[in-house]
């Protein structure tokens, strides 16, 4: 239904979203439910004959507030992508061989005396503190139990504010947001682009065109189209930052298993020889994955080694991606937005891929423009979505420069030197702990101190205002907080069993 003639002389009237798939349906329910039926006309092209990436079936919380937005019901969500719910990300070998951490959601402890709890807990260490971070998490401690259940209203127990995440299947997700904005008026063309048309004027996309001569004209263009970015690099020539001096990994194999042993609520990454084993469980399957660099390790070899470690029979041949991990030089470009893989790359060690799609619709939304494009909001979008992609790299490179791993390309990759920010955060850290977050940055202080005392790296001692507790104080509050997440995880059933009972697919009607 076309937009009524009246409102903002220079509103934008046409919408044409350039690629399926997990980025271009969540971007066209999106516009759809937060535009309305009459606002602009939204169009999405996609061709069958293209296949997509389609490996992202990990999440983190922030996915919820996109399906909230949307009015899903959660049950029915999982019930329709056949997923299952996410505490957190196991590690396993990161550091060194043998080892084995939790970055969970949520956080650890409660901040006391206005001080924040790692300083608490740096400080128990060094008195004798033996347990383990995950004993101060509830996410950390139900995801190695393998339980689940959602927040309830317990006061200011943890019960209260559960974090979590999902793994799904991307396919079925797209699918399930296809039927929400179809209902919703997004018209949908089958259709393979063979051409761009530019306005000779000010280089600003006009149209696309099909193999079959069909014309789709539009004022704002999104660039779904994955790795080959059709619009925001073949047609604009906008530029790709490389960023492999510092993630050094170019491939991946990708293969789903059959289910076996526990379902278990997190996604496990796994340091193998020249990169990192995903593994994600669904209901249905196990998705699975080796995230590698082809310059320490042939095709064969990974294949071999990925196939050496699932947990169940292989349900296909695995199957290869390449990419070059980096970002578009900017992701507003005249009149096209770019989001998903057309926007840039980053491996899904923190599962971040289907987030950059949320964060980018989000942004664009705030920021919608008119026909008449302001150059001021363009740059606005381009410099905070730049922003959340560099932050998020040097938390990736995080986990491969802490490593005390054997081998060549671990050698290398503790030898790298590091970007700015990261080097930043590590001398704050050194000294006494002390851990910032830059505004809105994606990661928490508990993400990173996951991570940094995960993989073994402990300051040289503890923020000395940890000193407003006395020696007894802190090792008493410690132990009050451990016995409030056992008793916690005591009423939080079997994560299966929950699904079983409240979304599990074989109750799909």
């Amino acid at each position: 239904m076309s937009p009524p003639p009246s409102g903002h002389p220079a509103r934008i009237r046409s919408v044409c979203i350039v690629g399926g798939g997990t980025a271009g349906w969540m971007t066209a329910a999106a516009l759809a439910k937060v535009l309305g039926p009459h606002y602009a006309e939204i169009t999405l092209v996609e061709s069958d004959e293209i296949g997509i990436v389609g490996v992202g079936e990990a999440t983190i919380p922030q996915i919820r507030l996109f399906n909230q937005m949307l009015g899903l019901d959660d049950d029915a969500f999982v019930r329709r992508t056949h997923g299952s719910f996410k505490l957190g990300i196991e590690f396993v070998d990161w550091g060194k061989p043998g080892d084995r951490y939790i970055h969970p959601f949520g956080r650890y402890g409660i901040d006391m005396a206005g001080v924040s709890f790692h300083a608490f807990y740096l400080k128990g260490r060094m008195l004798g503190e033996t347990h383990d971070l995950a004993h101060y998490s509830l996410e950390a401690s139900a995801a190695r139990a393998n339980r689940f259940m959602r927040s309830i209203d317990a006061g200011k127990s943890p019960l209260s504010n559960i974090a979590y995440a999902y793994h799904f299947d991307a396919g079925l997700y797209a699918r399930y947001l296809r039927e929400y904005a179809e209902a919703r008026g997004v018209r949908r063309v089958e259709g393979r682009i063979v051409d761009v048309a530019m306005r000779p004027a000010d280089g600003f996309v006009e149209s696309i065109a099909l193999q079959d001569d069909r014309r789709i004209e539009a004022d704002l263009f999104i660039d779904c189209s994955g790795f080959r970015g059709l619009l925001i690099e073949q047609a604009l020539q906008t530029g790709y930052e490389d960023w492999s001096r510092w993630l050094p990994c170019d491939r991946a194999l990708a293969v789903p298993c059959e289910s076996a042993g526990e379902l278990t609520p997190y996604t496990r990454s796994t340091a193998r020889e020249a990169g990192w084993q995903w593994r994600i469980p669904l209901q249905h399957r196990i998705g699975n994955g080796y995230v590698y660099c082809s310059g320490h390790l042939s095709d064969d070899e990974a294949a071999s080694t990925l196939l050496a470690n699932l947990d169940g029979k292989p349900l296909a041949d695995p199957r290869p991606i390449r990419f070059t991990t980096g970002r578009r030089k900017a992701f507003w470009n005249r009149n096209v937005v770019a989001l998903g893989l057309a926007s840039g790359f980053m491996e899904p060690l923190e599962s971040t891929s289907i987030h950059m799609i949320q964060s980018g619709i989000a942004h664009l939304l705030t920021m919608f423009p008119d026909r008449d494009f302001d150059p001021a909001e363009t740059a606005r979008y381009n410099r905070v979505i730049g922003e959340e992609y560099v932050r998020i790299r040097d938390f990736l490179v995080l986990h491969y420069h802490a490593n005390q791993r054997p081998g060549d390309f671990w050698a290398q990759m503790r030898g790298t030197e590091i970007p700015d920010g990261l080097r930043e955060k590590y001398e704050l850290y050194r000294a006494r702990g002390r851990i910032y977050r830059e505004n809105d940055e994606l990661f928490s202080e508990t993400s990173w101190f996951a991570v940094l005392a995960g993989q073994n790296l402990w300051p040289a001692t503890y923020d000395p205002v940890a000193d407003v507790l006395t020696d007894a104080e802190t090792l008493e509050r410690l132990a009050g907080a451990r016995g409030v997440y056992d008793a916690c995880l005591a009423q939080m059933p079997d994560h299966a069993d929950f699904i079983a009972r409240n979304c599990g697919m074989a109750a799909a009607a």
